[in-house]
């Protein structure tokens, strides 16, 4: 959605401003070198689920990527707070905390934390009906953490899960199933995923090369309260082909089902549908 067409809020040296301000220049170190991490939280129906852990993440990913986490995770949860207040209440909100270096150190190359700037972003996002998306097997990879921040929220991360969705679109899928080093499954383009077989809950075990999502824990823990067994483990391509029933979680639509794989066609299950519940009746729980 084009950054024109919605209200947006944006916190930066102090104050707020209106809109889509320029805040890097040709000779910052994010433009011409990728330093930048962020997160993502979501406010919909007067609920903010997990505000509080989304923001300390963004400070961690800071410190993967080098850069200096300048403003307190409580802090960061109180400006949103105060931000949402400029909103309508009614339309959803996308909440993206962000840090990005503004000098290089050596030769330029590393960034320089001293240097390290802030900004919280929070524009209108509608929430997406969970009608599901198909999937194409991409022939991209994920990155191990011996080659790319893969534990940091890091913008540089992110051209390389853009062009595996390219690709998969390219063939009439919606999204990408991107495999790790190994070929064994990772993540969609934009999210984590699970998948049932003969009752049991199997999503692919953190192993480092992707990010371990807060919804993802959110829902892996409450499916577990309920008496489901949850097996966090490595899972081949086949054992997705062969799935009864696969979903997503992820923090921009919470938790969406796949209703295609490679040309296979698949409909929301059970499992589906007691974790989007779940999830949903945690939020309202929590406020």
């Amino acid at each position: 959605m084009s950054q024109k067409m919605t209200r947006t809020r944006s916190f930066f040296d102090g104050e707020w401003h209106d809109g889509n301000p320029g805040l890097i220049g040709p000779r910052s170190h994010a433009m011409w070198l990728g330093s930048s991490v962020f997160d993502g939280a979501r406010w919909f129906d007067g609920l903010a689920p997990d505000l509080d852990r989304h923001c300390e993440r963004v400070n961690r990913s800071a410190r993967a990527l080098g850069l200096k986490a300048t403003v307190a995770s409580q802090e960061i949860v109180r400006l949103t707070r105060e931000g949402l207040e400029g909103f309508d209440g009614k339309t959803a909100v996308y909440i993206r905390p962000m840090y990005w270096a503004e000098d290089g150190g050596y030769m330029g190359v590393p960034a320089d934390p001293e240097t390290t700037r802030f900004c919280l972003c929070l524009y209108e996002a509608p929430m997406i009906a969970p009608s599901g998306f198909s999937l194409g097997v991409s022939p991209f990879r994920r990155p191990t953490p011996e080659t790319m921040p893969t534990l940091a929220k890091a913008g540089c991360l992110y051209p390389n899960n853009g062009r595996a969705i390219m690709e998969a679109k390219s063939r009439g899928f919606d999204n990408a199933l991107v495999l790790d080093m190994l070929g064994n499954v990772a993540e969609t383009g934009t999210s984590n995923l699970f998948m049932a077989k003969d009752g049991t809950v199997y999503t692919p075990v953190p192993n480092g090369c992707f990010l371990d999502g807060i919804t993802r824990q959110r829902v892996i823990g409450l499916l577990r309260e309920e008496g489901k067994e949850v097996v966090e483990a490595s899972l081949t391509v086949a054992q997705f082909l062969d799935a009864d029933e696969i979903f997503s979680t992820g923090n921009h639509s919470k938790v969406v089902p796949v209703v295609g794989i490679e040309g296979r066609e698949l409909q929301p299950g059970p499992v589906y549908e007691a974790a989007r519940e779940l999830y949903l009746s945690f939020a309202r729980s929590a406020g």
